[in-house]
């Protein structure tokens, strides 16, 4: 890993308004340049009634009535990783309001992995050609005059990255608020001992950096929340505060994660998120299928 360049843009301040998906307890976000009308969004949500086999884009609609009905301009859609809890709208978004999808450059392990367990054949390309950006670690981009900055984050799963932007840094699933401590690692390509490093990492960053989960469950009946910041990460966080080893985290996350089930959407999700968000295609009388593995996952 090379060494992150903290103090590029930490001055600047983006404006962050999170879209909060109850149905899969998820946290988007569009975050703009305070100087411009340039955003990106962040880790987008496609609805779907699994039981019915139906989509739809309730979710992304008002992020995208959001951007249009305050001008502004779509640069970027960011997956932080390849989720398995909920569906990517960032194909849908983009047809709407333009703007580049990007992902770690690992993405290829996932579809390499993935790939083989729903039978993917030769025809589903291996190469992270799906997205117009795969993101290296320490690898920058703009978002108006912000720069951003992709850090790996591997551990949950092997594509995860945490893009800092500005004050702000975007973690995905690598970590959740203090009282809901860390990301599972137990699925194929996850790895705890990895994890806890990259959460050492991310709280490597200065104290006041603002962090944004991608997840929040409401631990003991609170209120659902999304962000937090360094300092109160490394104070309080459940798993990996400071003055847990390494030896300890690991043990207790391979521990808790024997006896976690699959997410309800596992299944859907990888076969759409490893291909950025897009539906299987139609068959000769256009309809869409979606498989389901036997004792695979």
């Amino acid at each position: 890993m090379s060494d992150l360049p903290l103090a590029v843009d930490l001055p600047v301040k983006p404006v962050i308004t999170p879209f909060f998906d109850a149905a899969t307890n998820t946290v988007s976000y569009v975050v703009q340049d305070p100087g411009s009308k340039a955003c990106a969004i962040i880790d987008s949500v496609m609805d779907i009634d699994y039981a019915a086999g139906r989509i739809s884009y309730h979710s992304a609609d008002a992020i995208i009535d959001f951007v249009l009905q305050n001008g502004l301009t779509l640069e970027w859609l960011i997956e932080t990783h390849v989720h398995a809890d909920h569906l990517s709208a960032a194909p849908y978004i983009q047809g709407k309001l333009g703007g580049k999808i990007g992902i770690g450059e690992n993405i290829t392990v996932v579809q390499e992995t993935f790939g083989k367990v729903f039978n993917e054949g030769t025809e589903f390309q291996r190469d992270g050609s799906q997205f117009d950006r795969l993101f290296g670690d320490g690898d920058s981009y703009r978002i108006g005059a912000m720069t951003a900055i992709a850090l790996h984050t591997p551990g949950h799963t092997p594509a995860c990255v945490t893009h800092v932007i500005g004050d702000a840094a975007f973690v995905g699933d690598t970590l959740f608020m203090p009282d809901g401590g860390s990301a599972r690692a137990d699925f194929p390509g996850g790895d705890a001992r990895s994890l806890y490093r990259s959460i050492r990492r991310i709280l490597s960053l200065p104290d006041q950096t603002r962090l944004f989960m991608c997840h929040d469950y409401g631990p003991n009946g609170r209120d659902i929340r999304w962000e937090t910041t360094v300092a109160e990460q490394r104070a309080h966080n459940i798993h990996v505060r400071d003055g847990i080893s390494e030896e300890e985290f690991v043990a207790a996350r391979e521990a808790r994660d024997r006896t976690l089930e699959m997410p309800r959407l596992i299944i859907p999700s990888l076969q759409v998120n490893m291909k950025a968000g897009r539906l299987p295609s139609p068959d000769p009388s256009g309809k869409r299928f979606l498989k389901v593995p036997l004792n695979v996952l």
